[in-house]
Formats: C-alpha cells, sequence, structure tokens
C-alpha cells in the first residue's frame, strides 16, 4: 500500500514558518543551562526575525498559493513582512538589557513576541477571512499577554485586562461578520467573494452590507480609528514601552494590511459606499486623536492619542485609493514604523527614581544634560510632525497629495490642519529638552548597547527616507499592484 503525502507548496509562508520555528527553538533552548540568564534567548531570537526578513527580501518579486488558495505569496504580503520584521527586531533589540534591567528575563516575552510577528504575518497573506481571523487571533492574544507581561505592576495587568476584554469584544464583530458574509455570499474565500459578487447583485443585500460593516468594526479597533479608539491610551501607558511599541506599529500595520486586502479584493463594488464611510472616520480620527493629545502630559498617553491621528492620515491614503493612494500608505506605514519605535526607544532609555520617565516634565533640560539622546527624540518628533528632510514629511506629502489627486480637497485640508495642531503638542517637548531648567530628581540614562543600535537604525532609516524616498515608494507601488488591477 502506497502512501502519499499532499505536496504543499511552502514558499507562501517561509517568513511563517522561519518565526515559528524560532519560538520553538527558545522554547528549548530556555530548558538548556544557564536557567538564570535569558540574554542569549533574545538574540536567538533576534537572528529568527533577521532571517525571516533576508527571506522575504528573497522571495521579492516572486508569486504563489498554498492551502486551497487560503494564503498568497506576492509583493504586498513580502512589503508587510518586512515592516513587521523591523518592528519586531527593533522590538526585541530594546528589551534586551530592558528585561535584565527590570529582573523580568523571560523566554515567555521572546516567544511571545516572535508569535505577534507570526500572527501579523499570516493577516498580511491571508486570502481568506478565516486566516485573516486566525492570524489576528494569535497576534492579538500573543499582545494581551506581552501587555501585562509586569505581573507585580498593577497598571500592566490593568492595560492587558482592558486590551483583552476590548479585544476579545471587536473579535467577536470580526467572526460575526465572517458568518454574515459567508451567509451572503457561502465562501469566505476573499477572490470566491469577489466572483461571488461580480456574477450576482449583491449589493445591496442587507446581510452582505451588515457582515461588512462588522469587519470594518474589528479592523477599527486595530488601527485605532474612532470610534474604536478608547482602549488605546491606557494599554500604552500600562504595557511595558516594547510592547507599546509593537502594538503602535506592527499591529497597526497588519489590520491595515488584512483591511488593504479586503477592500481591493471582494469589497472593490461597494468602493462608492465605504470610500464616503472612510472619509468621514479619517477625518473624525485625526482630529480627536490630535486635539486630545494636547492635554496630556504623560508622553506615552501623548503618543497613544498621536498614533490614533496618524492613523487617520492613513485612512486618508486609503479614501484615495489607486495605485498611488495605496502605496503612500504602505510607504507612511514603513516610515512611521522606524518613527515611533525610535519615540519609544528614548523613553525607554531614560530613568528617573528607578523608573522610566514619561512626564514631559522630566525632560526638562534634557538637551544640555543627554544632547544625543535630546537630538534624537527631536529628530523623532519633527518626522511624526512631517518636517523636512524627514521621512515624515515625505510620507505626508505622498498621502494628502493623493487625495488631492483623488479629488478628496477638502479631506486634504483637514490633513494638513491637524498636522498644524499636532505641530503644537511634539514642539512643547522639545521646547522642555532646549529651553526649560531640570525639576526635582534628573532624569539620567540607562546605557544600553543593544537600545542605541536600535535607536540608530532608527534613525538613519528615517532621515535617508526624508532625503532619497523614490526607491521605497517605487517599492511601495510594485507592492500594491497585485492589489490594484
Amino acid at each position: 500500500m502506497e502512501i502519499s503525502f499532499p505536496a504543499v507548496a511552502w514558499r507562501p509562508v517561509a517568513p511563517y514558518l522561519i518565526l515559528t520555528g524560532t519560538a520553538l527553538l527558545v522554547i528549548l533552548l530556555d530548558l538548556v543551562p544557564p536557567h538564570r540568564r535569558k540574554h542569549h534567548l533574545g538574540v536567538v531570537a533576534l537572528f529568527g526575525v533577521v532571517a525571516a526578513l533576508m527571506v522575504s527580501v528573497f522571495l521579492w518579486g516572486q508569486s504563489g498559493r498554498a492551502f486551497r488558495n487560503m494564503v498568497v505569496l506576492d509583493n504586498f504580503a513580502l512589503f508587510f513582512d518586512l515592516i513587521f520584521g523591523y518592528s519586531a527586531a527593533l522590538v526585541i533589540l530594546l528589551s534586551l538589557d530592558s528585561l535584565r534591567r527590570r529582573g523580568a528575563e523571560l523566554a515567555e516575552y521572546y516567544i511571545l513576541v516572535l508569535f505577534a510577528a507570526g500572527g501579523m504575518i499570516l493577516m498580511a497573506s491571508g486570502n481568506d477571512l478565516l486566516i485573516i481571523f486566525l492570524g489576528l487571533e494569535q497576534m492579538s492574544i500573543s499582545l494581551y499577554v506581552l501587555a501585562g507581561f509586569f505581573r507585580t505592576e498593577l497598571r500592566s495587568s490593568e492595560s492587558a485586562m482592558k486590551y483583552f476584554l476590548l479585544g476579545a469584544f471587536a473579535t467577536g464583530f470580526f467572526l460575526y461578520g465572517i458568518a454574515l458574509i459567508y451567509g451572503a455570499t457561502g465562501t469566505t474565500n476573499l477572490d470566491g467573494i469577489a466572483q461571488t459578487l461580480q456574477q450576482t447583485p449583491l449589493g445591496r443585500d442587507p446581510l452582505l452590507l451588515i457582515g461588512a460593516a462588522l469587519l470594518l468594526v474589528g479592523f477599527g479597533f486595530k488601527i485605532s480609528s474612532v470610534p474604536f479608539h478608547m482602549w488605546v491610551p491606557d494599554v500604552y501607558e500600562g504595557a511595558p514601552t516594547p510592547i507599546t511599541a509593537l502594538i503602535a506599529t506592527g499591529s497597526k500595520a497588519a489590520a491595515f494590511a488584512a483591511l488593504l486586502r479586503v477592500l481591493y479584493a471582494p469589497m472593490r463594488g461597494l468602493q462608492p459606499d465605504w470610500v464616503v464611510l472612510f472619509w468621514g472616520l479619517a477625518a473624525l480620527t485625526m482630529t480627536l486623536g490630535n486635539v486630545v493629545a494636547i492635554a496630556q502630559s504623560n508622553l506615552k498617553r501623548m503618543l497613544a492619542y498621536s498614533s490614533i491621528a496618524h492613523a487617520g492620515y492613513m485612512l486618508v491614503g486609503v479614501v484615495a485609493g489607486g495605485a498611488f493612494g495605496t502605496a503612500s500608505v504602505l510607504f507612511y506605514l514603513l516610515v512611521y514604523t522606524f518613527t515611533t519605535v525610535g519615540a519609544f526607544g528614548v523613553i525607554l532609555l531614560l530613568e528617573r527614581s528607578g523608573e522610566e520617565a514619561v512626564d514631559i516634565r522630566d525632560y526638562s533640560g534634557l538637551g544640555f544634560r543627554h544632547p544625543v539622546l535630546a537630538l534624537t527624540l527631536s529628530f523623532f518628533l519633527l518626522s511624526l510632525i512631517g518636517v523636512p528632510p524627514t521621512a515624515g514629511f515625505v510620507g505626508k506629502v505622498y498621502l494628502f497629495g493623493a487625495a488631492v489627486r483623488s479629488g478628496y480637497v477638502w479631506l486634504a485640508v483637514i490633513a494638513v490642519v491637524n498636522s498644524a495642531v499636532a505641530a503644537y503638542y511634539y514642539l512643547r517637548l522639545i521646547v522642555y529638552m532646549y529651553m526649560r531648567e531640570p525639576e526635582g530628581v534628573e532624569t539620567r540614562y540607562a546605557p544600553s548597547f543593544a537600545g542605541a543600535l536600535a535607536l540608530g537604525i532608527a534613525l538613519w532609516t528615517v532621515f535617508q527616507f526624508g532625503l532619497a524616498p523614490s526607491a521605497l515608494f517605487d517599492l511601495a507601488q510594485g507592492a500594491v499592484a497585485p492589489l490594484i488591477r
């Protein structure tokens, strides 16, 4: 009797398998002495992420499908794999010395970071709503645990509980939306849904429209758009700072990847409807984020509301649509990843009375006591504002220019006004660093070679893409080509 094994195309899931294999390796190495020191496990996790990045670069330009057309390999998925890889690598670098200083150096931390990144990859490459859901759950569960990783801190446990409860609520909406769409079309495959909608006039089917609306609730929670943003400030404040950076970058990018794939595959026929919806969401999200951020004195909460505002900017590119608008979203997501991780990295490396310096007054006189760190943070803040020659400026030019080219002039005007409003709370921090005298106990620098390396990489990238953005934008346009066809 012959035993036949099914042929499986492994290339579409190669980066995911590398991260999963690395996580399993870290589990095994955790059983080997020394048991008290876990620094080498972080290095192993970092090498795994770098290996996944290299494979993603090697696969660029190739295409394929696997697991009954449920997972796809295309440049769109690979571009997001690069975002997830850079985000996870920088987070691990920032965590290496930070965990050791806090006495929380555990293998589970790096394992969960790898699993979270793996879930992000599944969301970007999923061509089926069930695969997207599985990736969403793998990422979310890992981040729920990581948000409350400092179990002895009440604030960390509180943030994890809020994140879990609200996340589970949004997941329920998402799953119910999948069920309704399956009921309306008979499939959960994105290509199958698109084909059904082309052959059958289901565009006004209440079941389909309600299902699509519930999906958007789930996506809205993950991208932190209004009115699904309420969890953001509390979770950002209570979670470990490297995990806050991962939630702000990788998690947001994964949600945008899945959202764009859903909008431009099965939901393209409903574009006149969802464009109007996203126009309003973009305007509300960036306005609320920037206005509320003005009143924040805690830097992590300020950056939380800032991330809400930046989600609104990215929704401007979604509204603009087309190859240029969608490529602008991808470009901005990568730039935002380096900028945001860099800003949180500076916060992580500064301490006051043995704790992270998160109050704006802690940064008084920082420009004179730690000029390099102050200059680095200032550069990241200027990029978030959109001041040349930073990559943030170029990203906003692409996004707002795409809106104007598509005829959404008033949305672009609202976005420009919001950028001017945002300049106030970013520049206020710079004023504290260079124009205020230190208050109380001085902030001190917590030395970290790995953290300094992460900041150096982020700083160089933001500066490089600000001066020469065309190569990256061309890659982003090539990445969206499989979607916009």
